[in-house]
């Protein structure tokens, strides 16, 4: 099975990656309308902003400058300034609007996107084979459905829309300075080549710094979960000290690539702010002399100042966007590189299930491995008939949990054919095959909610046949000494309640979904004997009228099966009823005798 490297796109941040921003915008396809219409309200704020120094120019040459010592030309003047000035607020007021039209649009666009992002994650996630997930930690799956999906939101929200508007606000600077005054844009324009140089310089020593400060933040996280995880054993062992010390070391190299990155920073925003004062110098010494010969008005210059200002100020905002863009890339390949990967079980299975199901499950020569030739099972073959109890016994590694992972289809076997009522069970659709084939792990899996919507388990099933299911698995007794009955709340994992009352739980479950087949996989494995009598008479319930696949250590618990399989090293090497194998005294009896040892002589 193909691992997950999830760690890949961490030591291969991509400043631009034209792939990743490429499927990121397909995805974003259903939303196409509202980015259209993000783009008008980006391209029409945009106009407007530039239009506010050309008609402060206009405003100045036209009525400040002009003569007012006669009466008609002054009240020319005052006419066209409060013209001017309704104009400015105005376009004050259309900055406004069509900023938060361009903000809230992409936003929800985004916001949009990344749901969908997060539901197409998690099914893609819910679809793979159960040896895919295993070999991908759970954090890192977590981490890439919420905060690598988060990125996803500053892509389009942060870097998007901010890189679209300052590149129009550029252009556009330039082109107004240009229809202002051809000659001194072209002064303001032979500037702009050291801040380009300066830009490019940032940008890779940014990265270089961000990609060693991600390292180290990786580091000090890693060594923290791991650490804090392992906490028991670190004092048991006296190991604080050591453990100290390597954090610390740690902690400062992240430190100084957290200063680095500061550094970085730290020189460019000074440096650009230089050039600003630079480039303002210039037009304001040249732009003085040439209104002093009269071939620029005050107006134009005062014009060029405020635009300069306008140009340099998306300089500065792209390079504070570099680090958010990198993120971004980073997020989008590994949410892509999980998108990519194909692990499922073939689902294209279609016959449909019988009205009346019999239950009756074939093992026929099936051999399986996890892992390429290390078989588990070689060449196994059995039969439960309908109504059924099958025991499966063996030693740690035999391969008994394997079996009921396989008749579940958890796993595609190699060879050999698994069969339900003389069907295939690949010819069936997944969903069909486990709503008839149950199993019960050992480890019982409660989610956070109520006691009923743990048995329910989103399933549409009437509260009476939920509460008659824990009648009948004798579970009804905990839970109404509950403080709120079948509505209690139920913590991560089930961690208020015990392996009992957790085992009872989901022997509730079996019997609200009412299955033809079930399997329990070592079910009374972590419960004490007193609990496990308790169990017993549940079991007995659940079992009954029902095709069983019943695994466990205790020999207590499978000594009134109908038939018992007893595997060794994946192979079935025995099978009859307890006494047969008990007289046959080979490795049922050793299994048997070493649990009684004091009895048997």
């Amino acid at each position: 099975m193909k691992k997950l490297n999830i760690e890949k796109s961490n030591d291969s941040l991509s400043e631009y990656n034209h792939r990743v921003v490429s499927r990121l915008f397909r995805m974003a396809g259903p939303y196409k309308i509202w980015f259209l219409v993000a783009g008008i309200a980006l391209l029409i704020s945009t106009v407007a902003e530039l239009a506010l120094p050309v008609l402060l120019q206009q405003t100045m040459d036209q009525y400040i400058l002009s003569d007012w010592a006669d009466e008609t030309v002054k009240a020319v003047n005052l006419r066209g300034l409060g013209i001017n000035t309704l104009f400015y607020f105005l376009l004050l007021g259309i900055i406004l609007i069509f900023s938060f039209f361009q903000m809230y649009t992409m936003s929800w666009t985004s916001q949009g996107v990344m749901k969908d992002l997060r539901i197409r994650m998690l099914s893609h996630v819910m679809d793979q084979s159960l040896g895919h997930l295993g070999d991908t930690p759970v954090g890192n799956l977590v981490s890439r459905i919420t905060s690598d999906v988060e990125t996803i939101n500053e892509f389009f929200t942060s870097v998007t829309i901010s890189v679209l508007k300052d590149i129009a606000m550029m252009g556009g600077v330039l082109v107004t300075l240009y229809i202002l005054d051809p000659s001194l844009a072209l002064i303001t324009i032979a500037t702009i080549p050291p801040v380009l140089i300066a830009t490019i310089v940032f940008r890779r020593l940014a990265r270089t710094a961000y990609r060693n400060q991600r390292h180290w933040i990786g580091k000090v996280n890693g060594f923290l979960s791991e650490h804090i995880g392992g906490m028991e054993v670190i004092q048991i062992f006296g190991q604080e000290r050591r453990a100290r010390r390597e954090f610390d070391e740690n902690n400062k190299n992240l430190l100084k690539a957290s200063l680095a990155e500061m550094y970085v920073f730290a020189v460019f925003r000074p440096l650009v702010d230089l050039f600003t004062s630079v480039t303002l110098g210039v037009v304001i010494y040249l732009g003085g002399g040439m209104y002093n010969r009269g071939i620029l008005t005050l107006g134009v210059l005062i014009a060029f100042i405020d635009l300069i200002q306008k140009f340099y100020r998306p300089v500065m905002d792209l390079s504070e966007k570099f680090t958010i863009m990198q993120s971004a890339m980073a997020g989008g390949e590994r949410i892509f590189q999980i998108l990519d990967e194909k692990e499922s079980l073939d689902d294209s299975g279609q016959k449909a299930l019988p009205d009346s199901v019999r239950g009756r499950i074939e093992f026929d020569s099936v051999s399986f491995a996890y892992k390429k030739e290390d078989y588990v099972l070689r060449n196994v073959s059995f039969t439960a008939e309908p109504g059924e109890t099958i025991a499966i016994v063996g030693y740690t590694g035999a391969g008994k949990t394997t079996i009921a992972s396989l008749a579940a289809r958890l796993w595609d076997i190699q060879a050999g054919r698994i069969c339900l009522d003389g069907v295939d069970i690949t010819e069936y659709p997944l969903s069909t095959l486990r709503s008839t084939i149950q199993a019960v792990q050992q480890d019982v899996f409660l989610f956070s909610g109520t006691i009923a919507e743990n048995i329910a388990l989103g399933s549409d099933i009437p509260f009476e046949k939920i509460r008659e299911a824990a009648e009948q698995v004798q579970a009804d007794h905990f839970i109404k000494d509950m403080e709120k009955g079948y509505d209690s709340p139920v913590k991560e994992r089930g961690s208020n309640l015990s392996a009992g009352q957790r085992q009872l739980l989901s022997f509730a479950r079996v019997l609200a979904h009412n299955p033809d087949v079930v399997i329990l996989d070592e079910a009374t494995a972590n419960i004490d004997s007193e609990t496990e009598k308790l169990v017993q008479k549940a079991l007995e319930t659940v079992l009954k009228g029902r095709t069983s696949l019943v695994i466990a250590h205790r020999i207590s618990t499978i000594q009134k099966a109908d038939r018992i399989l007893v595997l060794s090293q994946g192979e079935l090497v025995e099978q009859g009823t307890h006494e047969e194998l008990i007289a046959k005294k080979d490795l049922y009896y050793s299994l048997y005798k070493l649990q009684y040892e004091s009895t048997v002589q």
